[in-house]
């Protein structure tokens, strides 16, 4: 049988690239395009793969680890549980994806690729619209550097919660929530200033410490505290929760 190398990694190359951008659809990721062709022609090195003279075990694992890394070349390495999010629907949508394909060339034999570049500009049309609605929320994601009273700085990505109108009732001073562990080898905590907030369940005091600014975009503001959480993990790529009264400012 005569196989055609240039044919195979077009193939192969349109395949990664649907699975990325349904992933991206899927996740909501705000990923470039760029990013998204740099993955697909990575991940097309699979094709090379079946020349060599390794055995089905060895093939499989390096198709696992050129996986990977076709990920984090398009959507990046943010946290564990994003990296995980995207693995782990890069390989539902393969298992789809292929099984969609499968029933295309059982039913209509060589035109199931033709069929497949037929959807393929619509699922582009999909990416393209899920970018355009994200850049209407952009606004929410802001990156943010904090500047300390020892001079050190810390630069965050944070997210504008509409849920944490936090603010201090003795200074007036809004809070930003972040684990506190990113302030490790950074800020030593001496005098903490604790705040009563009112969550769900009931009544406690949340530990923070004053700064001497933070800058958001091209502004800087003073009237800001930090609240020290044990609890907040992050999510995606957001490493703080900022105060609802930055979209007022």
């Amino acid at each position: 049988m005569t196989i055609y190398i240039d044919l195979l990694f077009i193939l192969n190359f349109i395949y990664d690239m649907l699975l990325l951008i349904t992933v991206c659809i899927t996740l909501k990721r705000n990923t470039k395009f760029i990013r998204i062709f740099l993955g697909s022609l990575f991940g097309s090195l699979t094709t090379f793969i079946i020349f060599l003279p390794i055995n089905k075990y060895i093939m499989l694992f390096l198709k696992i680890i050129l996986g990977l890394i076709m990920l984090i070349i398009t959507f990046a390495y943010k946290n564990f549980r994003y990296f995980i999010n995207n693995v782990l629907y890069l390989y539902m949508t393969s298992v789809i994806l292929a099984g969609f394909l499968y029933f295309l060339k059982i039913e209509f034999n060589n035109l199931c690729y033709s069929i497949s570049l037929i959807i393929a500009p619509f699922i582009l049309y999909l990416y393209l619209k899920t970018q355009k609605e994200l850049k209407n929320i952009v606004n929410y994601y802001q990156k943010i550097i904090i500047n300390f009273k020892n001079n050190r700085h810390l630069e965050l990505t944070g997210f504008i919660d509409s849920g944490n109108k936090l603010r201090d009732p003795i200074t007036n001073k809004y809070i930003i929530l972040i684990n506190k562990s990113k302030l490790k080898g950074i800020y030593n905590i001496r005098s903490p200033i604790y705040v009563p907030i009112t969550t769900v369940n009931n009544k406690s005091l949340l530990e923070c410490i004053a700064i001497k600014s933070i800058e958001v975009g091209n502004k800087q503001y003073t009237n800001y505290l930090i609240g020290l959480s044990d609890t907040f993990k992050g999510f995606d790529n957001v490493d703080c929760l900022l105060n609802y009264h930055l979209l007022e400012e």
